[in-house]
């Protein structure tokens, strides 16, 4: 399924800590995430991405290799699951814990899957393809 809108970055140090304050997060065994609304102080441009996401691990999650590597895992299931089903206007931040590394896909999926629904930033997967891709089908049938 594509997603309906991209994801973007947070990259500045303010905007994690912003982040951080508000103490909105749902801990779970392969992953911390935490959320920040949009607000007038800080959002993206207009016209731009609705969600943002910033990556983080301590040197408590391991030397240098572990570290990549769970962030590399929190970036692929972000990316496959923000994009659908998180709420728009939000910023999320994903820490990685000691067992992100190992923990087994479906797991770390589903941790982040279950912090989305805690929290109230879950949506369901839109019910139909996008309108775009629609209309590229009914195109190639004759029909429309």
């Amino acid at each position: 399924m594509a997603p309906d809108r991209a994801v973007g970055r947070l990259m500045r140090r303010p905007e994690f800590l912003a982040v951080a304050g508000t103490r909105r997060k749902h801990v779970a065994p392969g992953l911390i995430l935490q959320v920040r609304r949009h607000d007038d102080r800080q959002r993206p441009a207009d016209g731009g991405v609705t969600v943002r996401l910033g990556l983080t691990a301590s040197r408590k999650v391991g030397n240098a290799v572990v570290r990549n590597r769970a962030r590399r895992r929190l970036r692929e299931a972000a990316r496959q699951i923000l994009p659908i089903h998180a709420l728009p206007g939000h910023d999320f931040v994903l820490v990685a814990r000691g067992g992100t590394a190992e923990r087994p896909w479906l797991d770390l999926l589903g941790d982040l899957t279950a912090g989305l629904k805690r929290l109230g930033l879950w949506r369901d997967a839109p019910s139909s393809p996008p309108a775009a891709l629609a209309a590229d089908a009914s195109a190639g049938t004759g029909e429309g």
